[in-house]
């Protein structure tokens, strides 16, 4: 019996490090909703609704690295794993978390963003595998309205390369 869809055992499997690099950030202070005003923004990277790496609202830039590992399938995709990698097998993305900083310290979570790998081309992460280099991607984390990006991010939102 064929086990459609699962690993092969003879499949290899590539550790990659990708770079997530984020700018234009919406500031401190944003009212995206009705949960809010919130007044000491913050996002990081995360999955299950836990943000880690916390980068302040109103930083000029921010930056998180994840290694993850790209899974070749038979009919020429890859799909991907690890610790941060949410979603479905076709489906596979990493969650930027926005939150407010609580006064007592708590981090609560108001908004997410998904960087999708799924999207990823297949010969970009096989170059990179290849020659051993990272993966970046660089994503506006402003959305029109001027509040944190949200949902997936459009085309025009995020662009994918090979650190070279």
């Amino acid at each position: 019996m064929a086990s459609v869809g699962y690993l092969r055992p003879s499949a290899k499997i590539n550790a990659v490090v990708i770079q997530v690099n984020g700018r234009k950030l919406p500031g401190i202070r944003c009212n995206p909703g009705p949960d809010g005003p919130h007044e000491n923004v913050h996002v990081g990277i995360g999955s299950k609704g836990i943000a880690t790496e916390l980068v302040r609202g109103d930083a000029p830039a921010a930056s998180w690295r994840v290694e993850i590992r790209a899974v070749p399938m038979p009919d020429g995709s890859i799909d991907y794993r690890g610790p941060l990698v949410d979603g479905k097998r076709g489906d596979r993305f990493l969650y930027l978390n926005w939150v407010n900083v609580e006064p007592d310290g708590r981090a609560r979570l108001f908004r997410r963003a998904k960087v999708m790998l799924s999207g990823l081309e297949p010969a970009v992460v096989r170059r990179a595998i290849e020659s051993s280099r990272e993966l970046h991607c660089t994503v506006e984390l402003t959305d029109a309205k001027g509040n944190p990006s949200c949902a997936r991010f459009a085309p025009e939102a995020i662009s994918w390369r090979v650190l070279e």
